[in-house]
């Protein structure tokens, strides 16, 4: 997974072996055999890796694109996976979506959508934060 999603950052951000490689101070070389999976970088240049591509280190190292179909995520931003809507237009929102944004049974949801950018859910008392926050 490390490597794949090595070469994958590296290409979407149009950088060489060799530019990424100077930019984490190590040879051509040392970038190719991880992008191969023959070595590893240690925990400080892991991190510097996701700082300068605006991953977490988790994505980095753990994102398995596979099953999404997608690339790995800018930090904060999630691809949680696919649902299946219902004959009533019912989804199940995926766990890892409902812990990161904190929803629980019995919350109450906001759907919006935009014609252009697509839907929206937004918990209702996040709603009247933005609010207090302008």
């Amino acid at each position: 997974m490390f490597s794949e999603n090595l070469i994958q950052l590296r290409k979407l951000n149009h950088m060489s072996q060799e530019e990424l490689a100077e930019k984490l101070d190590v040879s051509r070389q040392t970038l190719s055999k991880w992008e191969t999976g023959e070595s590893l970088p240690d925990i400080d240049r892991s991190k510097l890796l996701a700082e300068i591509f605006g991953v977490t280190l988790d994505d980095l190292v753990n994102y398995t694109s596979s099953i999404y179909g997608l690339g790995v995520p800018p930090r904060g931003k999630y691809a949680f996976g696919l649902v299946t809507v219902g004959e009533k237009g019912q989804i199940v929102i995926p766990a890892k979506a409902r812990k990161v944004f904190d929803i629980n049974p019995g919350d109450k949801l906001l759907i919006l959508g935009d014609d252009e950018r697509g839907i929206a859910v937004l918990k209702e008392e996040d709603i009247f934060k933005q609010f207090k926050t302008q």
